[in-house]
């Protein structure tokens, strides 16, 4: 993962902006980068108010979104350095539950490694390439108290060019 292109997620304007501008939802929710390299990706997740459910913990649905997170930047990142373009897409999530989330989040994915090399197979290929892929999340005193599973899909788009001849034909 190149220093430049992380360099600007590091920065908690740049990455609200971010966050405001794809994907709203996590913006929110206050989702923050934690801690991001070519090894590990980090996303916190605030107990308040707009993650709680009415039970007094966190919403499931703000957990998986910080595990995806965890999950989808780094698999962004390694799209986004890339020589041909390359869609991705989450085709599958799985969760367990362990304990009550009443007190702030960490999602942590440690393969990383194995999303870059799923976007880089999959941009030297016309197969599509998928990677199943965990995001704990741990309490502040590193209990857990959830495991999502991530399955990603990454495909080379196909160069489409409309019909032959450059384009529709008028009259």
């Amino acid at each position: 993962m190149q220093k430049t292109t992380t360099r600007w997620l590091h920065s908690p304007w740049r990455l609200w902006l971010f966050l405001w501008w794809k994907l709203p939802a996590a913006a929110f929710m206050g989702l923050r980068l934690a801690h991001l390299d070519a090894e590990q990706s980090a996303v916190w997740l605030p107990y308040g108010w707009r993650s709680q459910n009415p039970f007094r913990s966190i919403y499931f649905a703000a957990q998986c979104a910080a595990a995806e997170l965890s999950t989808g930047l780094p698999a962004w990142l390694a799209v986004q350095e890339q020589p041909v373009p390359v869609s991705m897409l989450v085709t599958r999530v799985e969760a367990d539950f362990l304990k009550k989330a009443n007190q702030p989040l960490r999602f942590t994915c440690t393969s990383v490694r194995d999303i870059a090399d799923a976007v880089q197979r999959a941009a030297q290929t016309d197969a599509p390439c998928e990677v199943r892929v965990l995001s704990t999340g741990t309490l502040p005193d590193g209990t857990e108290v959830a495991r999502v599973w991530i399955s990603w899909s990454f495909k080379r788009k196909s160069n489409r060019t409309g019909l032959q001849g450059g384009g529709p034909q008028v009259g």
